[in-house]
């Protein structure tokens, strides 16, 4: 799995809708609110996207280098196989989890992310699952030293203990995309990045999942990092048709889209148009993820 992500071609699947992207993740695929009265049936659904999206013949390593799953999701089933192994056993895609349990309340200009007080049974529950790292999310929204000095911390805090479970962590400090400072965040964040990387010992390998940045080719020094495994974009409310276009202009980066990889699918398709729609998708996605 190592060698996969560290020389595989191809991009990073988000699968990773938690309870409260849930709802929304389910409207766009075409199911509304009426169709779960609870949690338990809202969760069953959105399953059932997942194992639609993973089991189809379009789906797979030779266009996408790994997924990362929701916590649930991993603790289901694909075809009688736990999610995670289904990826890596059938479909020979790298499994990720998202470890992170959603953010405070702004301060300082940005969303840390909440206390995560169950991470070490869940990396190891991971582990025993044949998952290979985790993904966590903080938001920046503002060109606020003192925030995205508290985020970039407490991510690479984080990444240590998950570093020392024997897992690898991506690290997400997402910068919101309506920010009036974006380009000015952007720099910040790189630099407040690369001091904390700096730290990291040899072998304390991770990977960034980032905002597609205003200037192009702006990650090439994170990219470098000796630290630093891969780079990924997320989409961050672009369409996939901005998204492709701004990534393709960012050699090395590689996807790892969430809503623009599912955008224009609907539980209502048939099989055959779903899997073209889908492929159409990751066809566009690979394109642009491999400049």
């Amino acid at each position: 799995m190592l060698d996969r992500i560290r020389t595989g071609t191809g991009f990073i699947a988000a699968l990773d809708q938690s309870g409260g992207s849930t709802p929304k993740a389910l409207r766009l695929y075409g199911v509304d609110e009426s169709a779960y009265s609870d949690d338990a049936a809202m969760f069953d659904l959105i399953h059932e996207m997942r194992t639609r999206i993973i089991s189809s013949p379009v789906f797979g390593g030779e266009r996408i280098l790994a997924a990362i799953l929701f916590e649930q999701t991993m603790d289901r089933q694909i075809g009688a196989v736990g999610s995670a192994e289904y990826l890596w056993t059938q479909k020979h895609v790298v499994p990720f989890v998202k470890v992170d349990k959603g953010l405070e309340p702004e301060a300082d200009g940005v969303r840390m992310m909440k206390p995560i007080p169950d991470l070490d049974a869940l990396l190891e529950r991971a582990t025993r699952h044949g998952v290979f790292g985790t993904k966590m999310r903080s938001v920046v929204l503002t060109a606020d030293e003192t925030g995205v000095g508290a985020v970039v911390a407490q991510q690479l805090d984080v990444a240590r203990r998950i570093l020392a479970a024997g897992l690898v962590p991506i690290v997400e400090p997402e910068i919101d995309i309506h920010s009036p400072e974006k380009a000015e965040t952007e720099k910040l964040l790189k630099d407040v990045l690369l001091s904390h990387l700096d730290s990291l010992a040899e072998g304390q390998d991770v990977m960034l999942k980032l905002t597609l940045p205003e200037e192009d080719g702006y990650h090439r020094e994170l990219l470098e990092h000796p630290r630093v495994l891969r780079v990924a974009a997320l989409s961050g409310g672009y369409t996939r048709e901005e998204a492709d276009a701004r990534l393709a202009r960012n050699p090395g980066v590689i996807a790892s889209f969430s809503r623009a990889l599912t955008e224009g699918l609907t539980a209502q398709m048939g099989d055959e148009e779903f899997d073209a729609a889908l492929d159409a998708s990751i066809a566009g996605i690979y394109a642009a993820s491999s400049t």
